[in-house]
């Protein structure tokens, strides 16, 4: 097989060029319910049956929808890579996955530097490949995990062609991570600023404010519905009480409760905020975000997808002017739908310990990333040792 290999000409796993089979990541995302069935010595009957879709669709459940997505594009991607060195990516093989971990690392066979990790215009020609990030690499493997599982295999992330090649790409291309930039509380204004005065600047109004102020992710923003049990796809529902809004949230971590108390100002009160989009919007059910008809006027019943978020933030900040120090182009990719968590996290004068609560951590390091602004020499171990 590896003969085969040799003898194919060159291409790379990170290379843009490839483009893998869209039915391939179809496949993958249907396996998993074929692989839930009646045993073979059993004889079906509509009540087995039954039972049968009901565990299907349960395990539809065990994994998100853009996770499903993720992995089915990266067995397609693993797939076709196979493909074109004539190998078959079936059965397992720790050998190939090795070779396949090495190339999206250092393309064409080319151990990189790590500035070669650094934005394509700057640092390498457009033409070529460009390898990924460990983080990435590590991304690929769950995916092919998963892959493999939905095929009744198992792949062995600890056998040595895999443990070692990913050892020594962490080794020589392991950096921190590239954290986006925190959406402050003068930046949302700024940001609000931009908005029209129309049904679709409520809705946008409100999905910042109720995104910074609850320090969730654009897909936590846009799976919450009106009320609990509004519609099957639902993440989350919203209660308006007297002092705030209560939010019941399946998120990462599992079912967890988020209060957003009231702004001092209507202007900046993600409450406030909330209630004028679904007065003006007429929503009592169903889901809390929705799109807006073309002329604008009224809103329609299908849901917004979290793309909606990340381009909204993108947009309000380049209309905006936020960070004008830096290229247009610069400044728009510093921010993300995390911008909102970060925001919160960095601005919020309270103890730790609620942040955390707010945004869902299980541990406090993880808070702590979020906060950009974080006082690091708070505590001087330096003078408190006598120095």
């Amino acid at each position: 097989m590896l003969s085969i290999m040799q003898e194919t000409p060159e291409t790379s796993a990170s290379d843009s060029s490839i483009r893998p089979d869209p039915h391939e990541g179809d496949e993958s995302m249907r396996l998993g319910d074929r692989q839930i069935a009646l045993p073979s010595a059993v004889a079906g009957s509509g009540t087995l049956d039954r039972l049968v879709e009901t565990a299907r669709d349960y395990a539809r459940q065990a994994v998100s929808e853009n996770t499903l997505r993720a992995y089915a594009k990266d067995w397609a991607q693993f797939a076709r890579w196979c493909r074109m060195r004539g190998a078959d990516p079936l059965p397992a093989s720790p050998e190939l996955i090795g070779l396949y971990i090495a190339d999206l690392a250092a393309p064409q066979g080319k151990a990189q530097s790590p500035s070669a990790f650094r934005p394509p215009s700057v640092f390498r020609p457009q033409s070529a490949a460009r390898p990924l990030s460990v983080a990435s690499i590590e991304r690929r493997l769950s995916g092919l995990g998963w892959g493999y599982a939905q095929r009744g295999q198992q792949l062995d992330r600890k056998d040595r062609h895999i443990a070692s090649v990913l050892a020594g790409i962490r080794r020589k291309h392991a950096r921190p991570p590239v954290q986006k930039e925190a959406i402050l509380p003068e930046d949302i204004r700024d940001m609000l600023a931009t908005l029209p005065h129309d049904l679709r600047g409520l809705r946008d109004r409100a999905i910042l404010l109720i995104g910074f102020a609850g320090g969730l992710r654009r897909s936590e923003i846009v799976s919450l519905d009106h009320g609990r049990d509004d519609t099957p796809d639902s993440g989350g529902w919203v209660e308006i009480l007297d002092n705030g809004a209560l939010i019941t949230l399946r998120g990462k971590t599992g079912w967890r409760e988020v209060e957003i108390g009231r702004g001092s100002s209507d202007q900046t009160c993600p409450v406030h905020a909330l209630t004028q989009w679904l007065y003006y919007a007429k929503i009592d059910f169903g889901p809390l975000f929705v799109a807006v008809s073309r002329n604008g006027l009224k809103a329609t019943q299908d849901r917004l997808s979290d793309k909606h978020v990340a381009r909204l933030i993108k947009q309000t900040v380049r209309e905006a002017g936020i960070r004008p120090d830096l290229p247009e182009a610069e400044r728009i990719k510093l921010y993300s739908g995390h911008s909102l968590r970060a925001g919160l996290a960095s601005s919020a004068e309270v103890e730790e310990r609620y942040v955390q609560k707010q945004l869902g951590h299980a541990s406090a390091e993880m808070t702590r990333r979020y906060q950009r602004r974080r006082d690091r020499f708070r505590v001087n171990l330096t003078k408190a040792a006598g120095l």
